[in-house]
């Protein structure tokens, strides 16, 4: 209709919330009078007082009065209070006073004003030397015949809650801390060789680095440098390693990091390009031997995802040459749960024939397999392959020799 204004779309505000809270903070104090007899007689309405101590951000301290602090009650009764020590206005509190037995059988007198909190709220204190506690704390005859008293000495504790409040609200803004750099930071010092004091000769291939990097980050370069550092530059020739090889340990050593090749080239094993010769083998290979750990556990990682049929027996054998455990207990499970379709492999019978002890180690998982069958009703589908590794028989149930 002509004329017919629109209404206007209200906004969607997200709802807030706050919440309040009121705790008390705590402390308790201990106060010994030693000499109590000596201090009787210092006269009605005068004190002994503790040392002060802090709650809630005020000073506080427990006054004993031998004598009492009523001049009517004629020294009848001790009295004991808790005093505000510092300038406060109207600070709120709960208090406790007990009179420690000292007969061991823990009959102590307690006064506690934390019990009765909700019948009557906190206590307030208007100003410094405001007290709370008992001009009859105790009858002064029955206390010096009582277990209270030893060794002419009263044992005093108090405890103090500060009442506080405060708004808890959700927070409205965040700062968020960046990834750590520090691999980026280095692999730069890498790339522009900066103060680079030593340059490893890899067949022919050189690559400039630091020592001091080299040597915190491997236990076996840390022996070779450490007593070197500081030293003119030298050049180490490195024997056991391709360069490509180095190359991807060297960006480890700087950036924490697999190397990108290793991250996305397959290293699942063919005739033509067996495990043991990908990039991720021999960078385990590598770490081994010069105590990288945690590049170990990269490698071992990313070999765990190309583990099949057709190459679990070569990973496994890897992993047992590069003392790989973690890799090498996933290879012997999952070699042992499908056993029948492993031994078919070529991988296997090499493996059989070179590393006989690794077949033991797949009868014992597999022994262990077993075991977790029959004890849920397993109707033991393996059994034929368990006999075949057991007793000799290959993979279409010839019989064929063990070698010793």
């Amino acid at each position: 209709m002509a004329g017919t204004m629109k209404p206007e779309r209200s906004l969607l505000v997200s709802p807030t919330s706050s919440r309040s809270v009121t705790e008390t903070v705590n402390c308790s104090h201990k106060f010994v009078i030693q000499g109590y007899s000596l201090a009787k007689g210092i006269g009605v309405g005068k004190h002994i007082a503790s040392d002060t101590f802090v709650v809630g951000g005020y000073h506080w301290a427990i006054y004993f009065y031998p004598d009492g602090k009523n001049p009517e009650d004629n020294s009848v009764y001790v009295s004991a209070f808790i005093a505000l020590a510092s300038e406060g206005t109207d600070v709120r509190a709960l208090f406790e006073l007990t009179l420690v037995d000292q007969s061991g059988e823990g009959k102590h007198k307690v006064h506690s004003h934390f019990d009765r909190s909700l019948e009557s709220g906190p206590y307030s204190l208007k100003y410094k030397g405001s007290m709370w506690g008992y001009k009859r704390f105790f009858r002064r005859s029955a206390l010096e015949q009582s277990t209270y008293l030893k060794n002419d000495c009263l044992k005093i504790n108090c405890t103090v809650g500060v009442v506080v409040s405060a708004i808890d609200c959700p927070r409205l803004h965040s700062i968020k801390v960046p990834e750590s750099d520090i691999g980026a930071h280095f692999g730069m010092l890498l790339e522009n060789k900066e103060g680079s004091d030593v340059t490893f000769n890899v067949a022919g291939e050189t690559f400039p680095a630091h020592k001091l990097v080299f040597a915190a980050r491997s236990p076996v370069f840390r022996c070779k440098f450490i007593d070197s550092l500081g030293e003119e530059k030298e050049e180490v020739a490195v024997t056991d390693l391709e360069p490509k090889v180095f190359k991807a340990m060297l960006h480890y050593i700087y950036r924490d990091s697999l190397i990108e090749d290793v991250e996305t080239i397959p290293t699942t094993s063919s005739i033509e390009s067996p495990v043991s010769e990908s990039l991720t083998a021999k960078l385990l290979a590598a770490a081994d031997n010069y105590g990288l750990d945690r590049l170990k556990f990269m490698c071992e990682s990313r070999l765990c995802k190309d583990i099949c049929v057709s190459s679990v027996a070569n990973i496994l054998t890897l992993a047992d040459n590069c003392h790989a455990t973690e890799l090498k207990a996933v290879c012997l499970k999952f070699s042992a749960e499908n056993l029948a379709a492993v031994m078919r492999s070529d991988g296997f019978a090499s493996m059989k024939e070179n590393y006989p002890w690794l077949q033991s180690e797949i009868l014992k998982t597999l022994a262990g397999c077993e075991d977790d069958r029959s004890s849920i009703g397993g109707n033991g589908k393996s059994r034929t392959a368990w006999a075949q590794l057991s007793d000799g028989d290959d993979s279409n149930g010839r019989r064929v020799r063990q070698r010793i």
